[in-house]
């Protein structure tokens, strides 16, 4: 624990690394969602004439949604969608995940949260999401826990992960500078935007990835589950 601690800051040149606030990442994080987003991305693509297999869902979670499809439709139709009509294509898989079951919370994380919030740690999170129905459901059931003026979403941003600004638009809603921050991620783009905004990062492998993959993006400890990082949360706090 330590020891990664001690790279984290020799790698950004960082005197110290003093946890103020931690920002968390919502689908597959705080919510065990990632299934339905899966499952609505593929059979929404291909009603829309693009092929996305449910792991590719995976792969690209985190990215605004009218990003992933001009990725798609770059790769596959090899033109540029217009912001216009990537949201239509969008707007097909919002009302497919609308239709799924409702995702429970990701087991361990609420009482990751409530000792967050005992070591007097700011709680922020940092989503790619744009659906107003979740981020509604996000406050209501984390009630004391999540605040609304510090959630960042697809609203508050020009460029969705894997580009920082996300996680750079947390520090500032925090008021904390990276070194004071944790983020807690379980994909490998988040992670990315995460590292990229020199962010001491904990990813917390929820999904089928492998862990290879996190690593690959500069994730700073690997967990496989909340209850693992929950155990761990005083030594990386002290």
């Amino acid at each position: 624990m330590q020891q990664a601690i001690k790279q984290y800051l020799k790698r950004n040149g960082f005197e110290a690394f003093c946890p103020k606030a931690v920002l968390f990442d919502m689908d597959g994080v705080l919510y065990d969602s990632m299934p339905n987003h899966a499952h609505s991305w593929h059979h929404a693509m291909k009603q829309c004439g693009l092929n996305m297999p449910p792991a590719d869902a995976y792969r690209y979670e985190g990215m605004r949604g009218v990003e992933t499809i001009k990725l798609l439709a770059r790769q596959q139709w090899h033109r540029e969608l217009t912001d216009d009509e990537a949201q239509r294509l969008y707007d097909v898989k919002s009302a497919l995940f609308a239709a799924c079951p409702p995702a429970n919370k990701m087991e361990g994380v609420e009482l990751l949260m409530r000792k967050i919030k005992a070591s007097g740690l700011m709680i922020g999170v940092v989503t790619g999401s744009g659906q107003r129905t979740l981020l509604n459901k996000l406050v209501n059931e984390f009630g004391g826990l999540v605040e609304e003026r510090l959630i960042v979403t697809s609203f508050d941003v020009s460029h969705g992960k894997p580009d920082p600004e996300p996680y750079l638009m947390g520090l500032s809603k925090c008021g904390v500078k990276p070194w004071e921050a944790i983020v807690v991620e379980n994909a490998p783009l988040g992670v990315r935007a995460a590292t990229s905004a020199r962010i001491f990062t904990v990813a917390v492998n929820t999904g089928p990835l492998p862990d290879q993959l996190l690593a690959d993006e500069g994730a700073d400890l690997i967990f496989s589950c909340m209850a693992d990082f929950s155990d761990a949360w005083q030594a990386i706090r002290g």
